[in-house]
């Protein structure tokens, strides 16, 4: 059964208009980043010089959690949650997967969203470094996330309490990640999804041609496309079987490129008859609660985020 996907605008915290914070980053993004990334060739060797930018952003610890390294086969991790928390993941936890374009960030660029989303859930957080490119191909990302999904099975985590949050190229790892447990792992697939300013569809061809590849102040379609061609053969979710997905929750911005790929994957999935529901935020960047979790808008968007777990896991 069709349903109707429910779009949300929301159009900034104070008299309709982006708070001065996110006007700030907003501009710092149009005139610094976006002209670096948008004439800087996407080669391995850069892909090897964005790697680093995880160990630069350094060991930071968000007051007010704890933390336990989890290790995997070829890559690590971390189950973050409130300091003295006694939560057992039988009675909830999330699943994040970090943003990065498949070749940079980490556990530390992340942390202080990953510590966000457990405060305001006061659930333990899986937090993964999965490999990246060139270490590995996008479905060798995509493995990474599913065995760290099957580990939290065999730890006790039930699916119909986990919910999968990703951001950017992490929002394409929780769809893709679902896809494949149901699909390929023949497992239950967790119960939401949430993706902020999700990359979903790795052909950009309509992203190029759509207004926003020039008002975009950080991804250059550019650079998603040739993402795509050095990321090796992946299906992207926006083409999977969507029909036995769970309910999901898109944040986008509005002059981001990505905010296409969330509302062709709002209607595709409620076409499917999945329900989602799609926030899209004016005056904010890519990823933007992920980037700068302290913004006003970031703390709006994640408590929606939090609300929308709690509801799933309820």
């Amino acid at each position: 059964m069709s349903l109707s996907p429910i779009v949300t605008r929301r159009t900034g915290m104070r008299y309709g208009r982006p708070s001065l914070e996110s006007q700030v980053l907003y501009n710092a993004c149009r005139w610094m980043v976006r002209p670096v990334v948008g004439v800087a060739p996407l080669t391995l060797g850069a892909i090897r010089r964005a790697s680093v930018l995880d160990t630069a952003a350094g060991v930071r610890i968000p007051s007010g959690i704890d933390r336990e390294a989890v290790h995997f086969p070829g890559f690590d991790g971390e189950l973050v949650h409130i300091a003295g928390s006694t939560a057992d993941i039988r009675d909830g936890v999330v699943l994040y997967l970090h943003g990065g374009g498949f070749m940079c960030c980490g556990l530390n660029t992340h942390r202080p969203v990953v510590a966000s989303i457990a405060k305001r859930t006061g659930l333990p957080v899986l937090h993964l470094a999965y490999r990246q490119l060139p270490t590995t191909s996008i479905s060798g990302s995509v493995d990474d996330c599913l065995s760290a999904y099957r580990w939290l099975l065999a730890q006790g985590a039930l699916p119909e309490k986990t919910v999968f949050v990703g951001d950017s190229a992490g929002g394409f790892l929780a769809f893709a990640t679902a896809l494949a447990a149901a699909a390929a792992a023949g497992l239950a697939v967790p119960a939401g999804l949430v993706g902020l300013s999700p990359l979903l569809d790795l052909d950009c061809t309509t992203k190029a041609v759509h207004a926003n590849a020039r008002r975009d102040v950080i991804a250059p379609v550019s650079a998603l496309a040739a993402i795509g061609k050095l990321g090796g053969e992946v299906l992207s979710p926006i083409d999977g079987d969507l029909a036995g997905l769970p309910p999901s929750l898109l944040i986008a911005a509005e002059s981001e490129v990505l905010r296409v790929d969330s509302e062709l994957m709002a209607r595709r999935l409620s076409a499917a008859g999945v329900e989602c529901s799609l926030q899209i935020w004016n005056g904010q960047i890519h990823a933007f609660p992920a980037v700068l979790p302290s913004l006003p808008e970031s703390r709006a968007a994640l408590r929606d985020v939090a609300r929308f777990i709690s509801i799933r896991i309820a």
